[in-house]
């Protein structure tokens, strides 16, 4: 609440204020679109040189109203940014944005625009004094402006050819971080755990120890996969990313596919939490061969028996040791 009562309300500001505002933010643009094209310029040329030129749009709009201060307020230029003012339209940080791949940072700087003319346009509406409407409309037209240069410039340095290669090299680079090995913990944790799972549960007909040693399996499942899968391939030759977000994915699905079906065992009751980890054995399954099919362009057929089969055995040989 003290941060709030420390933001300065727009409608409090007077016009130099809002100038100088328009002025800040202005300049943060043109330097989260730096950094969106540096990010991207190893990989996507085409976009980054997009970013390059929408930075440069932004420093011209800046230049004018930089110039416009100067006219009609002097040289000082008041120090007011839009974290000062409350209800101002707010960045997410570039590093929360910047490695989430090419369509993200392209959507959020579409937002971005879209933001800016929203708030000048209301602003605009909210003030009766014709040269402050005058000013604030012309910096919502400037915004509206901008979308069209981005426009412009996708048109000149990405034709069809060229963003068609960059959507699928980033689609391509999805499968390889986060698919990829999010499906390989999914598939270990779903299925290497089924034998000790369902050996204890048919061995002790105890639900709570059962589900005890389901957490403990998924859990240590998780922990080994994402270690190995961060600790085997750095990346950098192979082009799968970052090995902490791979390793994060297969760590993560795996403890998933293992408390799938560990967490039915939570039911008081052995055969109802039994026959409920069953069905949800085969859901996982289906879900895994479905995931092959639809991302690693595995016939289905295949990705089925693979899986499906590959698991019942792993399920079998669990029930036969723990009835045994």
């Amino acid at each position: 609440m003290r941060f709030s009562l420390n933001r300065k309300r727009f409608r409090d500001l007077n016009e130099q204020e809002v100038l100088a505002l328009a002025i800040s933010s202005e300049e943060d643009d043109a330097q989260i679109y730096r950094m969106y094209a540096e990010r991207l310029r190893a990989e996507f040329p085409k976009s980054a040189a997009v970013f390059d030129g929408m930075a440069a749009e932004e420093d011209q709009h800046r230049k004018r109203l930089i110039d416009l201060h100067q006219k009609r307020f002097g040289e000082t230029i008041p120090l007011i940014r839009r974290e000062h003012v409350s209800g101002y339209y707010a960045r997410r940080p570039v590093w929360l944005i910047e490695n989430l791949g090419l369509d993200r940072i392209r959507a959020e700087a579409a937002a971005m625009e879209a933001d800016a003319e929203r708030f000048y346009l209301a602003a605009a509406a909210r003030t009766s004094d014709a040269e402050t409407r005058k000013l604030l409309g012309d910096l919502a037209a400037a915004e509206a402006g901008h979308q069209s240069t981005a426009d412009d410039l996708a048109a000149t340095h990405l034709d069809g050819d060229a963003q068609a290669e960059e959507d699928s090299r980033a689609h391509r680079q999805f499968i390889l971080t986060w698919v990829q090995p999010g499906l390989a913990g999914l598939m270990d944790g779903s299925v290497s755990t089924l034998a000790p799972i369902f050996a204890t549960a048919f061995a002790t007909q105890d639900t709570w120890t059962t589900f005890l040693v389901g957490l403990a399996a998924s859990v240590g499942a998780g922990i080994s996969m994402g270690f190995t899968e961060a600790a085997s391939d750095d990346g950098e030759l192979s082009g799968r990313g970052s090995p902490v977000k791979r390793g994060f994915a297969s760590g993560i699905m795996t403890t998933v596919g293992g408390l799938g079906h560990a967490l039915p065992y939570l039911i008081p009751d052995f055969w109802t939490a039994t026959i409920t980890a069953i069905i949800v054995v085969f859901v996982e399954l289906w879900a895994i061969a479905w995931i092959q099919n639809k991302y690693m362009d595995t016939p289905f057929f295949r990705a089925t028996l693979q899986v499906v089969l590959g698991g019942a055995l792993v399920f079998a040989a669990g029930v036969l040791i723990g009835s045994g």
